[in-house]
């Protein structure tokens, strides 16, 4: 059924609302129905009249939202509920070149690839709300039209819930923000730009080649859905080999549009901001935040207490820095930028690095472009055109730009200096990383077995529920992931922890904080998994069945508690240390890393261990007087110890895989399922090896429990300081088992 707007029928109530007028002063008040929507009460005197209309109503914590009758009063016009916030937002001003741009264009009229967002019959034919295809403009738009009412309150928005990007990228299950995304998303990405480079003949790869087909990329205005999907929806250009910050996700109920931004006046709710953020006194104050989560120097000016606003900043004058030397260097014209003056980018006529007047013209717009400029150029203007950038996905934004730096200096004969910069986070925050861009290929949903670890809000929901569920895929942990209340910042408690061993497992006085490090730090298997999977085979026994057990990433916990949890494989008929316990004052996880950039606070390390003053220098640390690798000295750290024991084991593992079973195997540490066949026999793991096709599968128990703890020191690159002995003497029986050569070699006493 062809949609019919809703105006016309509130207009047809006021022409009706006239004569229910007339009728009433000859006979008695009666309610008169109007329309399928309103209904109208008339009085005997018609000062004031009442419409009942139905609307929705926006959900509030007090009220679930939904459909509702609301009074409306009338003197002579009707009042609009929000009218006044609309008036006075950016979306109802008429004087705006938003609005004006084409009024003195010919023909007089919005152009069809501009209509969409800049007039409300481009938005309602984009929408097909007046009886036109779906998806797409017919038609241009009059001039005259601002963004009104009619634009997001109609029968198509109402059940408006996903949006298309430039990328080509559709992103649903969007509720009431997808009327503000098929706007503010940009015009380009990543796509575009290749395209631009493709069509100009330059996609043979000559980054450097100058083409007058070549020209400006432009991301449009307020992209702020570009900026806040990050790599799902591609709106920045992401230079091939390079991983990106997916959606950033803030803490709820605060994670849409509309739970940010008025929809009316279009302001940010900055009481609502304040709540958490208690350092803020006004909206401009929003500039200076800073979350836990960034910890580390962006544009390396030493300051790492500035808002993340100014460290964009940073990196984008280090960028233009870049972009000037590039253009002089490689393209022999300067170039300059005016952010109010299209196209942009121009050329520097008197090379003195600045836009001046004389120069911001059409005739003068810069015309040298190669593509590696070009992919900079975009990305400078997408730092810039959304207002927003530093909230709405600011990590996005900094990678962006650091990543144009470092492509432009592989050109430059003088480099910007990045030594200083950084593009990634601390570990649970890095969102660009694998631990949580790992699914994204597959949908971008976590699958429960890595939910509880590699999602912000997986924890959470195992805390409440005791067992995880598939989640959406996240760019790193937030606030919310440990703190229950992020007002207060409190913790979700666990007074202990179950470990992969079965073992229930607490640090002293029941530690809640660390108790939560310990719920994702215990790794995955455990001597109790090992054995259940070898069953009663016999140890030289090949067996189809077998298949390599993965400790996973950073089982400090499991490595601090030793034998009381049964982290690594533990041989039947020795015995092990518990949990290490150090001195008191840092005997912990938080005790001994930073909680948010989890680094080991070294300062502290250093009062009783001279000489360990850097992570470099923490590894001459040792306590022992034993020789455990057998090498004649007892003065080398114990990390030194353990690197040294654990390269023995690779080597007997290789000797035994090659004599005993008759496959030589190999190891990558990056590259699941980690070890493979030995294909040419070189004892090294070729490129053309560490493929899942050439996994090694030929195990037998006494090979898959040396893998097994080879693979948990390999992960667990603390273990020397979580638990020395305990990791020593693994490595030791694991020797043992496998037949190397002991011989000097020293075990670990248990007490």
């Amino acid at each position: 059924m062809k949609y019919k707007p809703k105006w016309p029928h509130l207009l047809f109530g006021l022409l009706l609302l006239s004569t229910v007028a007339l009728v009433a002063c000859a006979q008695e008040p009666e309610t008169v129905e109007v329309t399928r929507l309103v209904t109208v009460e008339a009085p005997a005197v018609v000062e004031q009249v009442v419409v009942t209309r139905l609307v929705e109503v926006p959900a509030t914590s007090e009220d679930p939202g939904g459909v509702a009758e609301l009074p409306v009063s009338m003197t002579g016009d009707l009042v609009v509920p929000y009218m006044a916030q609309w008036s006075a937002s950016p979306h109802a001003d008429s004087s705006a070149t938003a609005f004006n741009y084409w009024n003195n264009a010919d023909p007089a009229e919005i152009p069809i690839r501009c209509a969409k967002c800049h007039s409300t019959p481009g938005f309602l034919d984009f929408l097909g709300a007046d009886g036109s295809t779906a998806g797409m403009v017919d038609a241009a738009a009059p001039l005259g039209s601002t963004v009104t009412c009619e634009a997001c309150h109609n029968e198509v928005t109402a059940h408006l819930d996903s949006a298309t990007f430039p990328s080509g990228v559709e992103v649903t299950g969007l509720g009431p923000e997808a009327r503000c995304i098929q706007c503010h998303q940009g015009r380009a990405s990543t796509v575009q730009v290749n395209e631009s480079i493709a069509n100009a003949g330059l996609g043979d790869g000559d980054e450097d080649a100058i083409s007058e087909d070549l020209g400006f990329t432009n991301i449009h205005y307020y992209a702020a859905a570009a900026t806040q999907y990050g790599t799902v929806t591609k709106g920045g250009y992401e230079y091939p080999g390079k991983a990106y910050d997916a959606r950033f996700d803030h803490v709820e109920p605060y994670s849409t549009c509309v739970d940010c931004h008025n929809p009316h006046t279009l302001e940010v709710q900055f009481d609502e901001c304040a709540v958490c953020h208690t350092n803020l006194r006004q909206a401009s104050d929003l500039v200076n935040i800073r979350m836990a989560g960034s910890l580390v120097d962006y544009d390396g000016d030493g300051d790492m207490n500035e808002g993340v606003y100014y460290e964009i900043e940073g990196l984008r004058e280090m960028l233009y820095q870049a972009m000037q030397a590039y253009a002089v260097e490689v393209t022999e014209k300067g170039i300059v930028y005016d952010s109010h003056s299209h196209p942009y980018f121009f050329i520097d006529s008197n090379g003195n690095g600045v836009a001046d007047d004389d120069e911001v013209a059409g005739s003068n717009r810069f015309n040298a472009w190669t593509p590696r400029l070009a992919k900079a150029a975009y990305n400078f203007q997408v730092s810039l055109k959304d207002t927003g950038r530093y909230a709405h996905g600011g990590k996005y934004i900094i990678q962006l730009l650091y990543d144009s730096i470092e492509d432009l200096n592989t050109a430059l004969t003088e480099p910007v200096d990045l030594s200083r910069a950084r593009r990634i986070d601390h570990g649970h925050f890095a969102g660009s990383e694998q631990a949580f861009r790992n699914w994204d290929a597959q949908g971008g949903i976590v699958p429960a077995t890595c939910s509880r670890c590699h999602t912000a809000v997986g924890l959470p929901f195992f805390a409440a529920e005791g067992v995880a569920i598939s989640q959406p895929a996240s760019s790193g942990l937030n606030c919310a992931t440990c703190h229950n209340d992020v007002s207060t910042f409190t913790l979700y408690e666990f007074t202990e922890v179950t470990f992969p061993s079965g073992a229930r497992l607490s640090n002293a006085d029941q530690d809640i904080e660390s108790n939560l490090c310990l719920v994702c730090h215990q790794g995955r298997e455990s001597t109790v998994s090992v054995n259940r999977l070898i069953g009663g085979l016999a140890d030289d026994q090949v067996s189809e069945n077998l298949r390599f057990l993965n400790i996973h990433y950073f089982a400090a916990g499991a490595t601090l508690f030793g034998t009381e949890a049964k982290g690594a494989y533990e041989y039947a008929g020795q015995t092990y240390v518990g949990r290490n316990v150090h001195i008191g004052a840092f005997d912990t996880c938080n005790e001994c890393h930073d909680t948010h950039s989890l680094e080991v606070k070294i300062s502290q390390c250093a009062e009783c261990h001279e000489g360990a003053v850097s992570m470099e220098t923490l590894s001459t640390i040792r306590i022992s007087n034993l020789d455990h690798d057998g090498n004649g000295t007892t003065t080398e750290g114990i990390a030194v110890e353990i690197a040294a024991m654990k390269g023995m084991l690779y080597e007997a593992m290789q000797a035994y895989a090659t004599q005993t079973i008759g496959t030589g195997i190999v190891y990558s540490s990056a590259r699941h399922p980690y070890f493979f066949n030995d294909s040419n026999s070189n004892g090294v793991a070729d490129p053309d090896e560490i493929n899942a096709a050439n996994r090694f599968n030929n195990w037998t128990p006494r090979l898959l429990r040396a893998a097994y703890n080879f693979q948990y020191v390999s992960k667990d690159p603390g273990a020397f300081a979580h638990n020395s002995n305990y990791i020593l003497q693994i490595l030791y029986d694991s020797l043992v088992d496998i037949g190397a050569d002991t011989t000097g070699m020293m075990r670990p006493p248990t007490q």
